[in-house]
């Protein structure tokens, strides 16, 4: 019952014949997905482009100070002695829009800004007694919280109207050069706006921007442990690299131990629910008595809630002890190819530390795109409209000015510039101001930075995913080297990592990246759905969020597929060098002619790997956690525990790095397993064991599946 040895050949396909000096990958191989291949270097190139128009035309002071309503940069220039920012209702910007993005630009926040020298440090709210009097007489203490050029003589309710002061200023201080209220403040009472509301948004922005002496405190334990966590990332590395040599040894115990452990877990569990409803069975709790209910603690006690956990663990238990019967044999066979993987990591041990490669290629392709995002394009692109205002049009001198036209707030002495015009305007209207209007949404320039946008998000996904296509076929082109060679090691080719990333580069450029714009555009769509979902969550109602939930169930599906499809492909193409849809359907159909095996395969690999990573991220975590809150002695004089603020920072750290170093080389291990087992499959459909077709797989294989080879690939020349 453990599945036939052999697997029938494809119908109408040949099988390869054996060639004597095949040891590897194909070498007479040509340039594949030709198209794609320069259709991503044209791509790249306006990749670069936009990160040039980025890096020249761009201005980085709108990141490293902040504008106020009139466009201009506080702490610089006409305002270098204002060096804050302060927004009249900040409650808008909480309330309305992403802190992180004002962060980033003052101007995407819907209220009026002003610099200002200092921030507010008392309470203070205009009362509606004050609405009848002027500017000059309300603000005479806080005249520096309005905007620049108020009249004196205006009233109050006009410049509260058209925004020109504020309404209340709340005792602030500064973060990020912005003026943020304290946490404790006194809040006015705001039309259609909970003072608990605007309490919580106050303690959020301030515990998130103002955490100045936390960080300090971060930066001193660091300081004083980093040694020690990179010693804590080196144990890391070494039980790693332990770990999948030791394979070679204890993959079988260690896979029927866990195997047995899951269902030594399962058992306890049955037992543990049979004597938790026998309780409640003699209790005479039933669900019954209990109704329905919205508490769910309530259910653990009633007896149907423990017999239906008995009804589903046994089940399962009794699934596993049936697979455990009678897939035994492709238990064995994955057990083997675990054993020849970690063989093969053996052999070629530069393949271990290829993740660096990868690490690095992916740092370079999201500090491209951060530099590109961060380093904000021209500043014309992102100016506010202003538009003429007086408060009253038809005295003498104003019937020049055409009202609610652009105008430019960048006053030179008593002349304003409209932008309409280009002419110089007398500004000898009374009270003639150049108000903020609203943000500019539409025009060439603002399409064309969103077109920008989107094009930097797609080169994002699309270098990425390409750089980790390029790391698994690499990875499988040295993989593959071993595999193929008949006497190992000797026929192992020298330097095989290399040459396989070589030969990767140059013929099959284009097939990774055609798989990785597959992947790019599936993602390009789980991201807009998700964004969709964002904005449209205060208004959904149960139906539409179902069918948004079905759909990013689907897209999810279909991504994971293609990471499938696309790493398998890659496989293909470092064995044989065909083209991506040639790869991806050879490998898609030999893998559903071997389905009970891949699964099987999947599974014990993950059991395994997870146990791997539980072993060394717990035994990084259990060492750090003893050495730094100081129940391990140090060293001696000169490697004592270090003191510090928070001890669990340094730990949280070192079970981080841990996991990712386990990460990166256990996925080369996953890599070569699924490499190793693709070409047993094309080992077992291709060759019979013969002198002229040998078998390439291990003796354990062979003897699992009850082959032999009846001869080397020297016997018949040796006979001749």
């Amino acid at each position: 019952m453990g599945g036939t040895a052999g697997v029938p050949e494809e119908r109408g396909r040949k099988p390869a014949k054996y060639d004597p000096s095949f040891r590897g990958p194909i070498r007479n191989r040509s340039c594949t997905d030709i198209i794609c291949c320069v259709l991503f270097f044209v791509f790249i190139l306006g990749y670069i482009a936009v990160g040039i128009l980025a890096w020249v035309y761009g201005d980085p002071k709108q990141v490293l100070y902040p504008r106020n309503s009139t466009g201009a940069y506080c702490g610089i220039g006409e305002n270098k002695e204002k060096p804050y920012l302060l927004y009249f209702n900040i409650f808008s910007c909480v309330l309305n829009t992403n802190i992180i993005a004002i962060a980033q630009n003052g101007l995407t926040c819907p209220t009026p800004q002003v610099c200002v020298s200092s921030c507010p440090t008392v309470p203070w709210t205009v009362e509606p007694s004050q609405f009848s009097q002027t500017v000059e007489q309300v603000f005479a203490a806080n005249r520096k919280f309005c905007l620049p050029g108020v009249p004196g003589n205006m009233q109050v309710l006009q410049s509260l109207q058209k925004e020109l002061c504020p309404s209340f200023l709340l005792p602030s201080t500064p973060a990020l050069g912005r003026c943020f209220p304290w946490t404790n403040s006194t809040v006015p009472e705001l039309p259609g706006i909970s003072n608990t509301s605007i309490s919580q948004s106050i303690s959020g922005i301030f515990d998130s921007l103002n955490a100045r002496d936390i960080s300090v405190k971060i930066f001193e334990d660091f300081a004083q442990s980093w040694y020690w966590i990179l010693v804590a990332l080196g144990v890391a590395l070494v039980l790693s690299l332990l770990f999948i040599l030791l394979l070679r040894l204890v993959a079988g115990p260690l896979v029927f131990v866990l195997i047995i452990g899951v269902l030594g877990v399962l058992a306890y569990g049955i037992y543990h629910c049979w004597e938790e409803y026998r309780v409640l069975r003699d209790k005479g709790a039933s669900i019954s008595q209990l109704g329905f209910t919205t508490n769910l603690s309530a259910y653990r006690n009633v007896q149907e809630t423990w017999l239906a956990a008995l009804i589903i663990l046994a089940v399962l238990e009794g699934i596993l002890l049936l697979m455990l019967i009678f897939l035994r044999q492709r238990i064995c066979i994955a057990i083997a190819l675990l054993k020849e993987a970690s063989r093969a990591v053996g052999y070629i041990m530069s393949t271990m530390f290829y993740p660096l490669v990868t690490f690095a290629l992916l740092l370079v392709c999201i500090a491209y795109w951060a530099i590109i995002a961060l380093y904000p394009l021209p500043t014309w692109l992102t100016l506010p409209e202003y538009v003429f205002w007086a408060p009253n049009s038809s005295l003498p001198g104003c019937e020049k000015v055409s009202m609610n036209t652009s105008c430019n707030p960048m006053t030179e002495g008593n002349k304003l510039c409209s932008h309409d015009r280009q002419e110089q305007v007398n500004s000898s209207c009374p009270g003639l101001m150049c108000v903020f209007q609203g943000y500019r949404s539409t025009g060439l320039a603002q399409r064309s930075l969103f077109n920008l946008q989107i094009y930097a998000v797609l080169g994002l996904f699309w270098t990425i995913n390409w750089v980790l296509a390029l790391g698994q076929c690499v990875l499988a082109g040295a993989f593959v080297s071993f595999y193929w060679a008949f006497h190992k090691p000797r026929d192992i080719p020298i330097f095989p990592l290399g040459s396989a990333f070589l030969r990767t580069l140059r013929y099959h450029t284009g097939s990774l990246a055609f798989g990785a714009l597959i992947l790019t555009l599936v993602q390009i769509a789980r991201v807009i759905l998700e964004y969709i979902d964002h904005k449209l969550r205060g208004a959904q109602n149960p139906l539409t969020r179902c069918i948004l939930c079905c759909f990013k169930c689907c897209l999810w599906c279909l991504e994971k597929f293609i990471k499938f499809l696309n790493r398998n492909a890659y496989i293909m193409i470092a064995i044989y060098g065909k083209n991506f849809c040639v790869s991806a359907k050879n490998a898609f159909m030999l893998l559903m002619r071997n389905i009970v095996r891949v699964v099987v395969l999947d599974k014990v690999t993950d059991l395994l790997l997870f146990f791997g990573k539980l072993l060394v991220v717990g035994g990084v975590g259990v060492l750090s956690f003893f050495f730094f809150t100081g129940r391990i002695p140090g060293l001696g004089k000169n490697f004592e525990n270090p003191q510090l603020n928070y001890y669990w920072l340094p730990i949280m750290v070192s079970i981080l790095g841990a996991y990712l170093i386990a990460s990166g080389f256990f996925s080369v291990f996953g890599m070569c397993v699924d490499t190793l087992f693709l070409c047993f499959l094309e080992d077992l459909e291709r060759n019979d064991g013969s002198a002229d077709r040998p078998y390439y797989m291990s003796k354990s294989l062979l003897k699992i599946l009850g082959k032999k080879n009846k001869g080397t690939p020297g016997d018949k020349k040796r006979k001749k």
